[in-house]
């Protein structure tokens, strides 16, 4: 008899392990998800436009270029957030080169000193309150 109820009890044990397991999963998966989707590119392209072409000075001819690669690496960025929830150092890495090429771009677009704004306006880390955290971070 005793045997039975020490059988009983340690598959009730493992059966409830396992589904707290499999909900701590969905969690996860729920908040990755999430992370992705909150991302609302256009809007963020567009306030993004708002802060970029009144600090660099950006002339017509500029504006619709550069808006166009930075929806680009929204798009992108957006695509890989879920990463920064379950593996930051992937994100991290991925994001590095998303930047890199998004840089490379802009060197292309902006006057030497247009893009040496654009490197200043770098913020020191990334805030929720500062748009252009999104473009760097």
């Amino acid at each position: 008899m005793k045997k039975i109820i020490v059988a009983f009890i340690l598959f009730t044990a493992i059966t409830t392990l396992t589904n707290a397991q499999d909900v701590l999963e969905k969690a996860k998966s729920g908040a990755a998800s999430a992370a992705g989707s909150s991302l609302d590119v256009k809007s963020v392209a567009t306030s993004i436009m708002g802060a970029l072409g009144p600090s660099l000075g950006l002339t017509d001819a500029e504006k619709t270029p550069v808006l166009t690669e930075v929806t680009s690496l929204l798009t992108k960025k957006k695509d890989i957030l879920p990463l920064q929830m379950s593996d930051n150092a992937a994100y991290v890495s991925k994001f590095s080169a998303l930047s890199s090429g998004f840089l490379g771009k802009m060197k292309g677009i902006l006057t030497a000193a247009k893009y040496a704004k654009l490197l200043g306006l770098k913020p020191k880390t990334a805030t929720a309150t500062n748009v252009l955290s999104q473009l760097f971070f």
